[in-house]
């Protein structure tokens, strides 16, 4: 897509790792400056399951969606499917920074897209901070999280573009760090 001068920043991590929470703290210190967009994403999840604030679609209108080019990027993950909608597209058009949730397993598709537009965000936490995170959630037994953790390689992100964000510590501190990032953009 020729004419993009906004940047896509796509926040990737495993679950427990903190990413909505660390994009809450960056959207609250830029709020208000209209260069920073915030994907809201569709996801085949109740408007009232808990979570991130989403667009709810069943699983119908989200192919339907999907098929007729309504998203930008779009995935699976967890039995349930995720979409950023198209429309973004016309924010990095007019030059904005677009910052969205997604599955690492997008970024190819991004960066195919967006050709050199894409600059990612790794967000990490140690394992025990991801068990801990997990468990604080309530989505699923401490079994479950054994589970989870244990099938779970390790979370590495390559490429062109990428930036690594630690966060365990105080999520204000990872916040501004990745709001300082987004700044320099």
């Amino acid at each position: 897509m020729n004419g993009l001068a906004g940047t896509l920043v796509l926040v990737v991590g495993p679950s427990g790792a903190g990413k909505d929470s660390v994009i809450d703290e960056a959207r609250k210190r830029l709020i208000g400056n209209g260069r920073y967009v915030f994907a809201v994403r569709s996801i085949t999840r109740p408007a009232d399951a808990g979570g991130e604030f989403h667009e709810s679609l069943t699983e119908n209108q989200f192919e339907a969606r999907r098929q007729a080019g309504g998203f930008l990027l779009s995935w699976q993950a967890h039995g349930l499917s995720y979409g950023i909608p198209a429309a973004y597209m016309q924010k990095l058009e007019q030059g904005c920074i677009v910052i969205a949730n997604v599955s690492r397993l997008s970024i190819d598709e991004a960066r195919a897209k967006c050709p050199g537009r894409v600059r990612v965000v790794a967000v990490t936490a140690p394992r025990d901070v991801l068990a801990e995170r997990l468990a604080r959630r309530g989505r699923e037994s401490q079994d479950e999280i054994r589970e989870r953790l244990a099938r779970t390689p390790p979370f590495i992100v390559d490429g062109p573009g990428v930036w690594e964000l630690k966060n365990d510590g105080p999520l204000k501190e990872a916040g501004n760090a990745f709001a300082d990032f987004l700044e320099q953009l």
